[in-house]
């Protein structure tokens, strides 16, 4: 398998619900939308397509990545929750994806060092068929690379939960890669999230 085209599915539907009013996906990090910026830090890792899960057009996040090269793929049942946008991006990678990389688009410390480091983990000749980030604790987080093997299960998932069930029956064939400090967990949810943040990254 040749790692350096795996198709990269971005989350970025979701309402930010939390954040009342504001939107954390186009908070500035690294000079850039915060979606911007993950969504170039995926362009960087592959050759192969990047999926964007996005809220149905007019929205602002449209033009946070206007210019890349990314395929767009509107989620109108976004409110239903994360599988919405799951069903809709596994259901839209290319036909003989042998795996594909799930990233989600509100976690800031991740960097392509850290995706390419669980890319590098990829085995398809193996027993394994998910490699996940990991804290450098050991805790399970992102992003996640699921084998061929797993697409057709998203097609039924619904409500909120990702692919938490599918992981979990998969639990055998799971290969953690731990990465730098809190990068594959820490997610900024909430104003007082990204205050905190802040204070602790002050040149970002």
């Amino acid at each position: 398998m040749d790692i350096l085209n795996i198709p990269i599915i971005l989350l970025a539907a979701g309402q930010s619900s939390r954040m009342r009013g504001r939107d954390k996906l186009l908070e500035m990090v690294d000079g850039q939308p915060l979606l911007r910026r993950q969504a170039e830090m995926a362009l960087s890792v592959t050759d192969g397509p990047v999926l964007v899960a996005l809220p149905v057009a007019p929205h602002p996040r449209y033009d946070a990545i206007a210019g890349l090269a990314v395929a767009q793929v509107p989620v109108p049942d976004a409110d239903e929750g994360m599988n919405a946008s799951l069903r809709r991006c596994f259901a839209a990678l290319p036909q003989g994806a042998e795996a594909a990389m799930l990233l989600l688009a509100d976690l800031p410390e991740l960097t392509s060092d850290d995706l390419r480091k669980v890319l590098q983990a990829i085995d398809i000749a193996s027993d394994n068929s998910i490699w996940r980030g990991a804290t450098a604790s050991g805790k399970p987080g992102h992003p996640t690379v699921f084998a061929a093997k797993h697409f057709g299960k998203f097609a039924s998932l619904t409500g909120d939960i990702g692919g938490r069930d599918i992981v979990s029956s998969a639990k055998d064939e799971t290969v953690l890669v731990p990465l730098p400090d809190d990068h594959a967990r820490r997610d900024l949810d909430t104003p007082e999230d990204w205050a905190a943040w802040r204070a602790e990254n002050p040149h970002r």
